[in-house]
């Protein structure tokens, strides 16, 4: 029971995280008649979403059923890691959670879930913005990883892989999208910024502006 409590923990971490994402995509198609690209409008971007959306699907579920019905279905028992384990990584997954709706807001109205080569959003370098390129994929790196730790399965460590490497992938999209949008703001924002670490903890405006 107690290693189960951790994966129960995380479940709600992760399902609140996503709930929190679908209604800010059903805000902004309420706000703009746009889905904030739930759906991308580029070819790629509805591709890649084949693949990540259904594991995210599973980084809900596998917590849940980890959590209710231990040892039930191959793939999903995890490795008893140390029972202190489990719970510092849930506790790093809800401050990621708490972090990332900061972020979140700090978005605002510039907050996308991909690329629309037709539209132009606002270029946000303040708040976690001035330190961090991409803190909210950072952060979901982050409690990916934490995921990890607390369910150390096949299933998840498959699915946060996949989750990872989707996300290191799509900052790397967005950078080439947002070079073309926002030209030398956006180049010299990129050299004096770190993408998913802080190269200083001067902020950006103060560093290199």
């Amino acid at each position: 029971m107690p290693h189960q409590l951790p994966a129960l923990l995380l479940g709600i971490i992760v399902t609140v995280y996503w709930a929190r994402v679908l209604k800010m995509v059903v805000k902004q198609r309420r706000r703009t008649g746009r889905d904030a690209n739930f759906v991308p409008r580029e070819t790629l971007g509805r591709t890649l979403r084949i693949i990540w959306y259904p594991a995210v699907i599973l980084w809900i579920i596998i917590p849940f059923v980890a959590a209710l019905w231990p040892g039930r279905i191959p793939g999903l028992n995890p490795y008893r890691l140390p029972i202190a384990f489990p719970w510092i990584a849930a506790f790093i997954a809800a401050a990621c959670l708490i972090l990332t709706w900061i972020c979140w807001r700090k978005m605002g109205r510039s907050w996308r879930m991909g690329i629309d080569p037709d539209e132009k959003t606002q270029l946000i370098v303040s708040g976690p913005y001035a330190y961090v390129r991409h803190p909210i994929y950072a952060l979901q790196i982050l409690l990916a990883l934490a995921s990890m730790v607390v369910i150390l399965s096949f299933a998840m460590v498959v699915t946060c892989g996949i989750i990872i490497i989707f996300l290191y992938w799509e900052a790397r999209r967005e950078e080439e999208y947002l070079l073309r949008l926002h030209g030398e703001i956006y180049g010299s924002y990129k050299n004096c910024v770190g993408g998913f670490f802080p190269r200083s903890f001067v902020p950006y405006r103060t560093a290199c502006v």
